[in-house]
């Protein structure tokens, strides 16, 4: 019985609230992808001589929504972390709005 609890109880501590400063990376990400799509292009030869090429867009349900980035941040981080934000979005390092 012990051998099924431990798993069980690991798993839902991974769904419990993250450390503060974790949630404000994570949430500051999210906030970019709500600010504006992102993208990846790929091209290259392959040991055959071939070309080949790859394509991947990420659009969010918040950027299509028309959300706004800082709000998207503070929810996200008040859902992760259950606080609220240290400091305002545009005050997180390397945020560019």
């Amino acid at each position: 019985m012990l051998r099924l609890a431990l798993p069980l109880l690991a798993l839902l501590a991974a769904c419990g609230p993250i450390p503060l400063e974790e949630a404000e990376r994570r949430c500051t990400e999210q906030a970019r992808l709500a600010q504006q799509p992102r993208g990846n292009v790929a091209v290259g030869v392959n040991s055959k001589g071939q070309t080949a090429a790859n394509f991947e867009l990420h659009v969010t349900s918040d950027y299509i929504m028309g959300r706004d980035p800082a709000e998207v941040y503070k929810s996200c981080v008040k859902s992760r972390s259950g606080q609220f934000p240290s400091r305002a979005l545009q005050d997180q390092p390397g945020w560019r709005g």
